[in-house]
């Protein structure tokens, strides 16, 4: 049996835990800085068979059959957009960058294609029914489309 609090108690709780409480945030880098940092994974090199490569990935999640994905097309309801692309080829401009490197690779694109696309696909009721992650559709197209 669970025992619950009193009305009291509960206002009490509410009045403690809900107090406006600033957190003590110091920087740890200055507006300008990020700036300069922005306008660098701007200029990182992206080479055109890399950006063919993200195109075809998110086609790959609307069209899985033109890409050799037939058995997945009952999985996706609905695939990545192309804000998708954007912010794939923006991602993995960002982890060049972070990796220190002026150019993308396939890695980093496929490094960072899961934190991209993975709440951007809508999975089928089948496919929740056979436990299936967005993770699993995207591990499976990758594993799929050929690297350049």
């Amino acid at each position: 049996m669970v025992v619950y609090t009193k009305k009291s108690e509960e206002m009490e709780i509410l009045n403690r835990m809900s107090r406006d409480r600033q957190p003590n945030i110091e920087a740890i880098i200055s507006r300008e800085d990020l700036m300069k940092a922005r306008g660098r994974v701007d200029m990182i090199y992206l080479d055109e068979k890399l950006k063919n490569y993200i195109v075809e990935i998110v086609m790959a999640t609307r069209e899985p059959a033109a890409y050799g994905l037939a058995s997945m097309e009952n999985l996706i309801q609905v695939g990545a957009s192309p804000r998708a692309t954007i912010s794939l080829t923006r991602a993995s401009k960002a982890q060049a960058f972070l990796r220190g490197r002026g150019y993308v690779t396939a890695d980093d694109v496929k490094s960072i294609a899961y934190h991209v696309l993975r709440h951007r696909l809508i999975l089928t009721y089948e496919a929740e029914a056979e436990n299936l992650k967005s993770e699993d559709v995207i591990k499976e197209v990758l594993n799929h489309i050929e690297v350049p």
